[in-house]
């Protein structure tokens, strides 16, 4: 007997040993150290959600080199559509990235005619049609195709007042909504994406950034005011930056933009009126902090250049300036970093595109001419499972799930978070406020605190109640004795003077 426990506890150390070394094998194969945000926003060390698999080329998939690509899409149908802007072609490939499914580099036009592309930019196929949008840039107009490359349309520049037409017409990322509206990201436009009809009619401008409220701008116009309408119309009127990039989601449109001037709007949350949802939060996306380059000594501040909605809600926001990809949950909410700036497998030498499929990442390189494909952790996985159940409203079943985040990794804020919540929800108030306290949630703690107070003060009531009559009764009685001290030595000093008199 004792040797079969001998035995035993021999098999769970290797099996530990096993685990932990291939742990530290998955961290030791990035080339980067994974971090995350603690409640007070240090970075500190953190599980990995993503681990990456391995880098494909043109040449792996067999159709020759990718050359400066600058778009991937993945469709209803798995399909991915990488834009190969130097080669002047589409290139469609299998959800496991060992096929080509079809290379799109002519297309017939309704009269027969063939046509080519030039520079491609960005390229969007609609679950709805089957259509296939591509931001043909430099033939200045978004071509409209079916899936076997018979063209079904184009949108050139709109021939309107409100276009300025001495502006050209350079698409540079592209979608369509449910009902077949066409949304574009111009190159040299900052008054949001250009929007038109299903006809290919132009509708206007959707979504404009604002303006940063710099004490400049402030300055400026505040001088404004005081000046004349002659000098109002020669002065230099201050634009917001433009829109890079964007995707869809239900009946909502995510906008990124990679200005690393500007904090305002960096990822925005636009319904069907262009109205930002995400306008009155405080929201940060990106580091926490600039970076800082020893190599060319200067501050490197966050430039967003693409934006994912993946299928269970979570925003992947990728960062030129340090090659990271940055996951939120739908609240915006910090899950994961991944990616660095880096020469090996999992950096980036010019991070241009993200898409994902199901819970992994598809990262795009326009300088390495390479996509590189992340898988989800087992930590990932025990993350997404506990707030997705967390996002439905299913706090108390989010529970456990979070507890098992918290002990893979006792510096993952979110958990804190999502504890402190299921643990209001299931009426342990002492326990939500100690969480609270230590995920810095003001909100949940106060009102666990609130309803912890309601309930004590409930429960205590009697007690309560009679210590307070008590503590009445002695301060009244109290009362009436120092009153008949008072007394008392009023009377003996009438006594007294009494005596003095006499």
């Amino acid at each position: 007997m004792n040797m079969k426990k001998k035995l035993m506890g021999v098999i769970s150390a290797l099996a530990a040993l096993c685990i932990s070394m291939t742990a530290s094998a998955v961290s030791a194969a990035e080339p980067y150290d994974s971090y995350n945000y603690d409640r007070w926003g240090e970075a500190v060390p953190s599980q990995a959600g993503f681990s990456a698999e391995r880098s494909v080329s043109g040449y792996d998939l067999g159709v020759g080199a990718f050359d400066s690509p600058s778009d991937i899409f993945c469709d209803h149908e798995h399909i991915f559509y990488i834009v190969d802007t130097g080669n002047d072609r589409i290139v469609a490939v299998n959800p496991d990235f060992d096929d080509v499914v079809k290379v799109y580099d002519s297309f017939t036009m309704p009269d027969g005619s063939k046509t080519t592309l030039n520079k491609p930019m960005g390229v969007y196929v609609s679950a709805e049609n089957d259509y296939i949008y591509i931001a043909d840039s430099d033939n200045s107009r978004v071509l409209i195709s079916d899936k076997d490359g018979n063209v079904q349309g184009e949108i050139k520049k709109p021939e309107s007042e409100v276009y300025d037409q001495k502006r050209t017409f350079l698409p540079q990322r592209v979608l369509a909504d449910k009902a077949g509206n066409v949304y574009v990201v111009l190159g040299n436009i900052t008054t949001g994406a250009a929007m038109f009809a299903p006809d290919g009619s132009f509708m206007g401008f959707y979504g404009a950034n604002r303006v940063e409220p710099t004490a400049k701008i402030v300055s400026n116009y505040i001088r404004s005011i005081f000046m004349s309408d002659e000098k109002k119309a020669q002065r230099k009127r201050t634009v917001p930056t433009g829109i890079t990039s964007f995707d869809i989601d239900g009946d909502f449109i995510f906008t990124c933009t990679s200005s690393s001037t500007q904090t305002t709007d960096t990822v925005k949350k636009l319904n069907a009126a262009g109205k930002n949802i995400f306008a009155d939060l405080e929201l940060s996306f990106g580091d926490f902090r600039p970076v800082y380059d020893t190599s060319q000594n200067k501050v490197l501040s966050p430039a967003i250049v693409d934006i994912d909605v993946a299928e269970d809600g979570c925003i992947n926001c990728l960062d030129f300036t340090t090659g990271r990809v940055f996951q939120y949950d739908e609240d915006c909410n910090l899950l994961f970093i991944t990616g660095a700036v880096a020469k090996q497998t999992g950096g980036f030498d010019h991070a241009a595109a993200l898409e994902s499929l199901d819970n992994d990442l598809y990262v795009l390189d326009s300088s390495k001419d390479t996509v590189t494909i992340f898988r989800e952790t087992s930590f990932g996985k025990a993350v997404h499972k506990a707030a997705a159940l967390y996002n439905a409203g299913y706090y108390e079943e989010a529970l456990g799930p979070w507890q098992d985040v918290l002990k893979r990794d006792g510096n993952y804020h979110r958990a804190y978070v999502g504890i402190a919540s299921a643990l209001l929800r299931k009426g342990d108030y002492k326990g939500a406020m100690k969480y609270a306290k230590l995920s810095d949630s003001g909100d949940i703690y106060n009102k666990a605190f609130e309803v912890y107070r309601r309930e004590f003060l409930k429960e205590h009531f009697t007690a309560i109640a009679a210590g307070l009559v008590l503590l009445t009764a002695g301060l009244i009685a109290c009362g009436r004795i120092r009153k008949k001290r008072r007394a008392r030595k009023a009377a003996e000093k009438i006594s007294e003077k009494e005596e003095k008199q006499t």
